[in-house]
């Protein structure tokens, strides 16, 4: 979501009072919705434009999800064969596919694209010509459809779109918001939290504005043996409620009431069976059962490390008609706010995914063993694993670039 808008600096010499009562009126731009808009109704996308209902919903009940990726050819022979090209932009995370329409993916292309999302953790196609109904057909295609409770629709009325957008209107405020704390996986708070998440930019600026996704397998393959262990047996507390009051505090309806729910910190992926770290800083707020020194410490760690170590990252420079999609069970998000004044817009799809299972439940419920996508990687390139990777010299070297 945007920042808020920078207030006009006064000539005058602020009081103590009046730097409170502006401080009051600033929002972390992540829980306040994306209420921009210029007014110019030529603009060609403007019936996609923010739309806030002010409408209640019921809380959402479980619904039932067939995970697609386990249909698919682990090869992936004909998505891959009807591609011009496929190219992976880092070992650990983001593919981009070009040569595909993806109005006319099979059902078998569909169940391929969610294994390689899976495996990937994000997706890219450029120049699709795919439209809003379109797109959230495919998303149906991978699951039951969310609608978000606080943030916009378009002003056409869909409620399953999610829309992105900011202009000239709203100038970024750096006062509301560190970097880090805008990394998250997409409402982790539900019972039922996405799967494969789909997003397209219908208009953007020249430059600027670009998405990076980080790998939570790859986070959880960094940790040593013994914290990987201790990670896996606990949970944490994810929260919708300062997404709720970023919307009150800003005149805005909540179409549904914020609710907390416990999730595993180490999640596994029915579509791949890798374990991923399964925490963010946009929404989880607590480990449960340890001191509260103990889970700010773990928390504090593994957010720093989503935001900070660029080896699990990846970079989308987006275009018109690019779209991704990325499995909100195994990456989180963040995007750039670095395009002010120029106007950026996209549309997402968010369909349900299955509840975040844990290692010892997924063990318990498939009769497999989870696994470690790093080990599993370097297995198939028939390299040694029996050291996990870790037993490596502690002499110091040199590393140059």
């Amino acid at each position: 979501m945007a920042p808020v808008a920078t207030n006009e600096k006064s000539t005058t010499t602020p009081n103590v009072q009046s730097l409170k009562d502006d401080a009051s009126k600033v929002f972390n731009p992540f829980y306040s919705p994306a209420i921009a808009d210029d007014g110019d109704e030529s603009y060609i996308h403007s019936q996609y434009k923010p739309f806030f209902p002010n409408l209640s919903w019921p809380p959402l009940e479980e619904v039932e999800v067939t995970e697609r990726a386990l249909f698919a050819d682990p090869e992936k022979k004909s998505l891959f064969r009807a591609a011009k090209k496929v190219r992976h932009y880092t070992p650990v995370i983001g593919t981009e596919i070009s040569g595909i329409d993806l109005r006319q993916l099979s059902d078998s292309q569909k169940d391929e694209l969610a294994l390689l999302v899976a495996e990937r953790g994000v997706v890219f196609f450029r120049d699709q010509e795919i439209n809003i109904q379109e797109q959230l057909d495919l998303a149906r295609y991978f699951g039951p459809l969310h609608k978000h409770a606080t943030t916009p629709i378009p002003k056409a009325g869909i409620e399953e779109v999610h829309v992105v957008y900011n202009d000239h209107s709203r100038r970024p405020d750096p006062a509301s918001f560190s970097k880090l704390e805008l990394w998250h996986s997409d409402v982790t708070y539900e019972v039922q939290p996405p799967s494969v998440t789909s997003l397209k930019v219908i208009a953007g600026p020249e430059y600027g504005g670009d998405t990076l996704w980080a790998s939570g397998y790859a986070l959880y393959s960094g940790l040593s043996p013994g914290f990987q262990k201790y990670l896996e047996g606990l949970k944490a507390v994810h929260s919708a409620i300062a997404q709720a009051d970023g919307a009150r505090a800003a005149g805005l309806p909540v179409r549904r009431e914020a609710i907390e729910t416990v999730h595993p910190v180490v999640r596994v992926n029915p579509a791949t069976g890798w374990k991923s770290v399964y925490v963010n800083p946009g929404f989880t707020r607590r480990i449960v059962g340890v001191p509260k020194a103990e889970s700010d410490a773990i928390l504090s760690f593994l957010f720093h490390q989503i935001a900070e170590n660029v080896d699990n990252q990846v970079r989308f420079q987006w275009e018109p008609n690019s779209i991704a999609f990325w499995d909100n069970r195994a990456v989180v998000h963040s995007a750039t706010f670095d395009f002010w004044p120029a106007t950026r817009h996209a549309l997402r799809a968010t369909p349900h995914g299955e509840k975040p299972t844990s290692v010892e439940d997924y063990e318990r419920q498939t009769g497999k063993v989870a696994k470690d996508r790093q080990l599993e990687i370097w297995k198939q390139q028939g390299l040694d694993t029996q050291n996990n990777g870790k037993n490596y010299s502690t002499k110091a070297r040199g590393y140059n670039d």
